[in-house]
Formats: structure tokens, C-alpha cells, sequence
């Protein structure tokens, strides 16, 4: 592994060679939640693995660190420090020699994109994907990429009309965050069509599991269950989530590599399960052995009032299939919660 903070290092000869030996894959955003899990898993399936991630302040730098960890003590891993917007990523990709880039860099969140806090989202979300997109079509060898894909999100969807909702309803997003990702989806299908890149996007539906950031719903739910403290619900918890465990989102990148070339593809990628929050909290009860304390509040500005997945493109044409039940992926997540509380009450002892 080699931390590089970009433009101040040299490869050796040693790892020129290694590289040569392995196809290089890059996963932008390497430190969130999904990026990480994607970084170990490409490693694991002896992938070259080169990790871009900036660091925002979107949440606590520490969590980000922790999810690095596990990719970090492997000899294929190399991460950077980088703005894509900023970076050279003529020569990031050149040196590296990437033949895929799995773009999951972003700023994240609905309630948070209105107002004053939007520009973040343009700068993370659209322009960051414009430079990528610019730097891949500069490359010297027009065919050294194989594949580009990129992360998207159910929120281009908006209040779909169509239950389940396939590729073809025509996206309405009624969040800032959702224009955002769609902008981004279309600056990559017309790179496609203008220089006949390999895209890929997948559509991401409501993902939850181990190292979910600290603001997603599903990380305050199992949060406020493990301490005893009220859940706060906004809206009257009827509303439904299609949730996506991360592994069944990391395999379907690994499947997207198999997309068929000869023009930009779109897929959905759903966990198979569609829920509504009651149901979602009661399971998570049960789970933890007590009852959750609910508070309702008002319809959040932005969030939508149902989300299902219609994954029969993704099944076809990719071979996807969910494997996690919402059961077995909640468990997964409440346990992983649970250890991280009491790791923080360990260090917290110690440091007494």
C-alpha cells in the first residue's frame, strides 16, 4: 500500500511492473461507505486497486479513515488524497495505466441540498464528473478504458407515477441532490455518445449495511435503538423503501463490467425487498429486543414517497440477483453498530 498525496511522488520501477502484470481499476470516493466495500472487494477479486478520495467535511474524517483500513494493509491498494476537480487526472490515469473507473464520488444527502448548502452538490456531483469524464477522453490511448461506471441514484426518479419503476419512466427528481445525479448521469451518456466511452450507470436504491454514514436513516434508526433514544420519523413512516444491502451493490458493479458495449447503459439495482419505515423499525425491534420510540414529524422537503426497483434490465442483461434479505442485512448492520459503540466505549475507558 502507498499513500500519495497527488503530483508529489514518483512510481518505483518495482511497481511499474506490478502494475503491468494487473488490470487497474479506480474507485473514486474509496473511503465512503460504498467505495471502501468495492475498494477490498476488487482487491479480493485481484484487481490493481487506485483509491481517490478528498475528504470532505460532509461527515468526520475518522469514519472515513476507519473504512480505508482493511483496503489499506493490502500491497495493491494505493490511495490519493485528490479533488477531482483539481487533480490531474490525465496523468493520474496514464501513470496508473486504469482500464476501469467505478465512479462513486459525491456529496450525498437530500434534505441537506436545499438552500444555501446546494453548491456543494454542483461542485461535487456535476463539475467533479465533467473533469473525470474530460481527463478519460485526453487520454493518449482512446482505448485504454474499458469501462466507466458510475453511481447514481433512485432520487432521479423523484415521486415515480410507475410501481415498480423501470429504467424507461422518465426521471423527475423533487430534490436538489436528485437534479444533481441526474445532471451528472447525463453529462456521462453524452461523453458516450460524443467519444463512444463504455458508461455504466447504476441506479442505487436506498443502500444500508456496515459503515453507513452517520446521517442516513437507516444508521440513526439502529443508533437510536442500541441507546434507547426516540426515533424521529418524518412523514407518517408508511412510505415505502426498496433498501439495498452493499454487497449486492458492490456485485453489481462487478456485473456492470459486463454491460454491453455499443452505446451508454442504465440500470436499476434494488434489494428485491420493498418496506415501509413501520415495518422497518418494527423489525429492527425485534432485533434489539425492545420496542423503538417513535416521534413523527413533517414530510422532510425532498423525500419521496415510494421507492421500488424494477431490476429486470440489471437481471437480463447483467445476471444481478440480491442476495441479502432486509432480515439478514439489518442484523448485519445493528451488529456492526453495536461493536462500533462499544469500541468507542473501550477507547473512551482507556483514555480515563
Amino acid at each position: 500500500m502507498r499513500v500519495l498525496f497527488y503530483n508529489v511522488y514518483v512510481m518505483s520501477q518495482a511497481t511499474q511492473a506490478q502494475l503491468a502484470t494487473h488490470e487497474t481499476a479506480l474507485v473514486t470516493g474509496a473511503a465512503g461507505f460504498v467505495g471502501s466495500h468495492l475498494a477490498e472487494r476488487l482487491l479480493h477479486d485481484n484487481f490493481v486497486v487506485l483509491g481517490l478520495d478528498s475528504f470532505t467535511d460532509y461527515y468526520a474524517r475518522n469514519l472515513k479513515e476507519n473504512n480505508l483500513r482493511p483496503a489499506l494493509q493490502d500491497p495493491h491498494f494505493t490511495f490519493v488524497q485528490a479533488d477531482l476537480r483539481t487533480a490531474d487526472l490525465r496523468d493520474l490515469l496514464t501513470r496508473h495505466k486504469v482500464r476501469y473507473i467505478f465512479h462513486e464520488a459525491g456529496q450525498a444527502g437530500v434534505r441537506p441540498s436545499w438552500g444555501k448548502d446546494f453548491q456543494p452538490y454542483v461542485e461535487r456531483n456535476i463539475l467533479a464528473t465533467q473533469a473525470l469524464l474530460e481527463a478519460v477522453v485526453s487520454l493518449p490511448d482512446p482505448t485504454q478504458l474499458k469501462k466507466f461506471v458510475f453511481a447514481s441514484s433512485s432520487s432521479v426518479y423523484g415521486d415515480a407515477e410507475q410501481l415498480p419503476t423501470d429504467e424507461n419512466v422518465l426521471p423527475r427528481p423533487i430534490s436538489p441532490y436528485g437534479v444533481t445525479k441526474l445532471a451528472a448521469e447525463h453529462l456521462c451518456f453524452l461523453y458516450a455518445k460524443q467519444y463512444g466511452l463504455p458508461v455504466v450507470a447504476l441506479r442505487y436504491f436506498s443502500v444500508y449495511g456496515p459503515r453507513q454514514r452517520p446521517d442516513m436513516a437507516m444508521n440513526l434508526f439502529v443508533d437510536a435503538v442500541l441507546r434507547g433514544k426516540p426515533i424521529k420519523v418524518f412523514g407518517d413512516g408508511e412510505q415505502t423503501r426498496e433498501m439495498t444491502f452493499v454487497s449486492d451493490i458492490v456485485q453489481a458493479n462487478l456485473l456492470a463490467l459486463q454491460a454491453p458495449n455499443g452505446g451508454p447503459r442504465v440500470y436499476n439495482i434494488g434489494g428485491g425487498e420493498r418496506s415501509t419505515i413501520n415495518g422497518i423499525l418494527e423489525t429492527l425491534g425485534e432485533i434489539g429486543g425492545t420496542q423503538p420510540r417513535l416521534e413523527y414529524l413533517e414530510r422532510a422537503a425532498g423525500d419521496h414517497r415510494h421507492g421500488a426497483a424494477d431490476i429486470s434490465r440489471a437481471q437480463a442483461e447483467l445476471g444481478y440477483a440480491p442476495r441479502v434479505g432486509l432480515e439478514e442485512g439489518l442484523r448485519a448492520q445493528y451488529a456492526w453498530q453495536k461493536e462500533r459503540i462499544k469500541a468507542d466505549e473501550r477507547r473512551t475507558t482507556n483514555d480515563e
